[in-house]
């Protein structure tokens, strides 16, 4: 009784009305010093998360620093963490998806899997929909690597903040995850701890009946209100300013779904992507106003203006191709454009030189140190009056403009004759040494980076290909996750689907700081027995003998340990919990087992509970205190869904 009585612990709870005293009968142990330590750095490195006046990899950092001088993690494991299994694996699937998206992959699988003009419910409802379906049966961040470029362009598509998307998709994922046995790794703890204690092992789809009620819950919960109440942050640097729309020529190449239909038709597809068809061109000659009835052929250029995100989806639905504005003078050694009326509007240089550079245009298109650089034409810049042809973009620089914004104008005719304007912005392709000394020489500002890419199909393929087999070698038990996804990288990096100098910049550093350095915190509250003495407080102070708030308290217990422990962790800590728990109250231990599962797959409070929330913390443009706001709402979902389910397929 005196221990007990001396129990911290016990002190809170009286304070609080919620604990009888503490008899003999009480299992809770007195805090030790290393416990009352990790509990207090854990206790402060959460509230200057949410306070939120220092960035997180910072606050992570010094986490960690401060365990160490404490003694709670020995120096020589301090940075361990950055050769943890789940740190390398969200790094490389940062440079996955990034791959994935720069190569137009991901514009592919928009339109196979999501709906098209439709609002942002049906929209959500769809992405989180297949997230949650594809984690079921292959590792829930393999699936979130997929679709998480896909979710970053569909938020451009319905004019929304990346994180109303992302998050809604990460938690979707998270919970397709707990209704099969593989789809997460708690399930697979909690079916082998089943197994010590003397039962077979749960099978594929033992998980499925509960788990399928939670999922369905969340994700309605999620589509219909829940991406509203998502904070609507932009990433630093995103939004900042606005180019207004470009003017770009597309070709329709052999073959393309676009050859046959009619002018207008095509039309219809484009305003999908915000887009429309101002002129066309056909033999040489561009017609300002095309016949919306005339059908499109092969080979027809299409002068189309779009915003510039959108500029990847206009290629990739209709089969386009970027239409380089020297490709008619190489091509037929020169080219006219057409009046309103159709006659020849200027004649362009036939010069042997420009056919014999054709070679090594083809070479610098296909140089894997291409980029694209948006610039911005000032008042006094040499470029004023002066065409692409003229300033010898090509010839000189190895430079190709690829489309012109013009805010307030449509009087541009071809790409290559137009006369450049003082505010024009300029989307160029070619070598950044080139790109620079470019906008050094012609007076041009360089305009933040942001995401417009130009889909290449055979990148596009080899990248879902690499992907595919990284996936399938994590989801198959191959190799370890960490591994199968690092090998897609070196893939990448062999097969050049992404310039080699942009595969550091695809890895959001300071998200895998953060990672890094909080997983041997995390080790260090297992080790020292903090967080089952936390866990084992709350059911014997609380619980105090009824199974059905015991089995409530397992979940809410074990969601609130995993929103701050790796779930695999988690579940290893609270599964010998349930059993002992179920023992003790001669209750069905499988349904405290199974609370245990979902409550380790559901961390939906903080970015650090689950890989998911990680990898989404950077292009979410995401607060440490951000989610909450949706996590929690879920995690009451969880509970209102989880107990009766739990109570009718595996009763008491």
């Amino acid at each position: 009784m005196a221990a007990a009585s001396r129990n911290p612990v016990c002190g809170i709870f009286k304070a609080w009305g919620i604990l009888t005293p503490c008899g003999n009968s009480s299992t809770i142990p007195e805090l030790t010093a290393d416990q009352i330590q990790i509990l207090g750095v854990l206790v402060a490195t959460i509230a200057l998360f949410v306070w939120g006046r220092w960035r997180h990899d910072v606050i992570a950092l010094a986490a960690l620093l401060a365990a160490v001088v404490l003694d709670l993690v020995p120096s020589a494991e301090a940075f361990s963490g950055f050769g943890h299994p789940a740190v390398v694996t969200v790094a490389c699937v940062l440079v996955l998806s990034f791959g994935l998206q720069s190569s137009g992959a991901v514009d592919t699988l928009a339109l196979r899997i999501v709906p098209t003009n439709r609002g942002p419910t049906l929209t959500i409802a769809a992405l989180t929909g297949v997230g949650a379906l594809m984690s079921a049966f292959m590792n829930n961040v393999g699936a979130m690597a997929l679709l998480l470029p896909l979710g970053i362009q569909l938020s451009g598509r319905l004019g929304l903040p990346p994180g109303k998307v992302l998050m809604p998709l990460s938690f979707g994922t998270i919970l397709g995850g707990m209704t099969t046995l593989i789809g997460t790794p708690p399930n697979l703890i909690v079916s082998g701890f089943r197994e010590q204690a003397g039962a077979e092992s749960f099978g594929m789809f033992d998980f499925t009946p509960v788990g399928l009620i939670v999922a369905l819950g969340g994700l309605l919960f999620v589509a219909l209100l829940g991406w509203r109440i998502v904070p609507g942050r932009e990433q630093g640097g995103v939004g900042t300013f606005d180019t207004g729309t470009y003017l770009t020529e597309a070709r329709v190449r052999e073959g393309a779904k676009s050859i046959g239909r009619t002018v207008r038709e095509v039309e219809e597809v484009l305003q999908e992507s915000d887009a429309q068809i101002v002129g066309l061109v056909r033999n040489r000659f561009r017609v300002a106003v095309p016949n919306m009835h005339g059908k499109v052929r092969a080979g027809d250029v299409l002068v189309i203006e779009a915003e510039p995100e959108s500029l990847s989806s206009v290629y990739m639905n209709l089969g386009l191709e970027p239409e380089p504005p020297e490709a008619d003078d190489e091509a037929e050694g020169g080219a006219r454009d057409a009046t309103d009326e159709g006659t020849a509007a200027e004649s362009a240089d036939s010069s042997g030189k420009d056919v014999g550079d054709k070679p090594r245009a083809r070479k610098e298109r296909s140089d894997e140190e291409h980029a694209l650089q948006e610039l911005a034409v000032l008042p006094r810049s040499p470029l004023i009056g002066r065409s692409s042809r003229s300033a010898q973009l090509r010839e000189r620089f190895g430079l190709m403009l690829l489309a012109i914004s013009r805010q307030g104008r449509q009087t541009i005719k071809r790409l290559r004759s137009t006369e450049f304007q003082p505010g024009d912005v300029l989307l160029l392709q070619g070598d950044p040494a080139a790109l620079s000394g470019f906008a050094t020489e012609f007076g041009c500002v360089p305009l933040a980076a942001r995401a417009i890419s130009i889909p290449d199909r055979r990148k596009a393929a080899i990248a879902t290909g690499i992907m595919a087999a990284a996936i399938a070698g994590a989801a198959f038990g191959l190799v370890p996750a960490a591994i199968s996804f690092a090998g897609g990288v070196v893939a990448f990096m062999v097969l050049k689907v992404i310039p080699l100098r942009k595969m550091y910049d695809a890895i959001d550093w300071p998200v895998i700081v953060l990672l890094a350095c909080l997983i041997p915190v995390a080790v260090a509250m297992e080790s020292t027995g903090a967080a089952d003495l936390l866990a084992r407080s709350l059911l014997e102070g609380i619980a105090q003998g009824r199974p059905v708030i015991a089995l409530t308290l397992i979940l809410v217990v074990t969601m609130t340990l995993s929103d701050f422990m790796n779930n695999a962790a988690t579940a290893a800590v609270m599964c010998p919990i349930a059993i002992s728990t179920a023992g003790q109250l001669g209750v069905n231990p499988d349904a405290f087992l199974m609370a245990v599962a979902i409550g380790a797959s559901c961390a939906f409070l903080t970015p650090i509970g689950h890989q998911n929330n990680t990898l989404i913390l950077g292009p979410g443009g995401f607060r440490f205190g951000d989610y909450w706001r949706l996590g929690l709402p879920m995690e009451v979902v969880v509970v209102l869904a989880g107990v009766p389910g739990l109570l009718y397929f595996w009763p008491l």
